[in-house]
């Protein structure tokens, strides 16, 4: 189970963090992931981490802005987000998966496993 939060209300040009726990079994997961959806738009890849490495992963349109990281101990993801932009608002969902290939680390069908997610809104 992934459990997302951190999203609120911030003008543009600020900052937010958002956090993922995942929890329940054994914590095996290959690679985790923030993905956003804004509303009328298909949810599209933010961000992604492979697991055991650390290895990260952008989007072109937060790169720079954006910092994925994770906390293998507390089994928790996060993700910074400076420099917010109007264009940032959506609801942001953490993801896992056991079996993922690096090919589709930015795939949204790749995923199995997906928290609630959390409204981001920035207004300018």
């Amino acid at each position: 189970q992934l459990q997302a939060c951190g999203g609120g209300l911030v003008q543009a040009g600020g900052s937010l963090r958002l956090s993922c726990a995942a929890s329940g079994g054994t914590f095996s997961m290959r690679a985790m992931g923030w993905f956003r959806q804004a509303p009328g738009k298909e949810r599209e890849f933010v961000a992604a981490i492979w697991w055991s490495a650390g290895t990260t992963y952008y989007a072109d349109s937060v790169k720079g802005r954006f910092t994925i990281s994770r906390d293998n101990a507390k089994k928790t993801l996060f993700l910074q987000m400076n420099s917010l932009k109007s264009e940032d608002t959506a609801v942001y969902y953490c993801a896992a998966d056991r079996n993922l290939i690096l090919s589709s680390i930015d795939s949204v069908p790749a995923y199995d496993y997906w928290g609630q997610g959390t409204l981001v809104t920035v207004s300018s």
